[in-house]
């Protein structure tokens, strides 16, 4: 199992944007319980993507989940107990997890090798912060 290169990137690319935002929600891959508790979960097959909630730094994940639903990579998007789809919009999210720490993106499954920006409403990252975000390990998702 893999996370496909889009996950990676929605990651890389907010870190590049934001060096110092709090990584504590952030996950790709599942981890065992997570496989067990959320079989049907797109993380894992490496079509998601969590990515931490940190205002303070410059993810908000609350303005992130107005703004991806354009994006025609997204599937659906999960955050504060909402989800979104383009084929249901906004509704009650009524999973085990709110989602209240992290912004879940599940990608449409077409998009994954999609690098593209996920965030061009982004001021242009430094080139060195794209360079360290690059060269970072990425995590694996945690047991929430």
């Amino acid at each position: 199992m893999k996370a496909t290169p889009a996950a990676i990137a929605v990651l890389r690319q907010a870190t590049a944007y934001s060096p110092n935002r709090k990584k504590a929600s952030d996950g790709l891959l599942p981890s065992k319980a997570h496989l067990s508790q959320s079989p049907n979960s797109d993380h894992n097959t490496g079509f998601a993507v969590d990515l931490t909630h940190d205002p303070e730094n410059g993810i908000d994940c609350a303005d992130l989940y107005q703004k991806l639903r354009t994006d025609k990579r997204v599937k659906y998007l999960i955050f504060k107990g909402r989800i979104f789809s383009k084929t249901k919009g906004d509704r009650v999210y009524v999973g085990s997890n709110a989602h209240n720490k992290h912004l879940h993106i599940s990608i449409e499954p077409g998009s994954g090798n999609d690098k593209r920006p996920w965030f061009p409403f982004f001021p242009t990252a430094k080139f060195i912060n794209k360079v360290r975000a690059a060269i970072k390990l990425l995590p694996k998702k945690k047991a929430d």
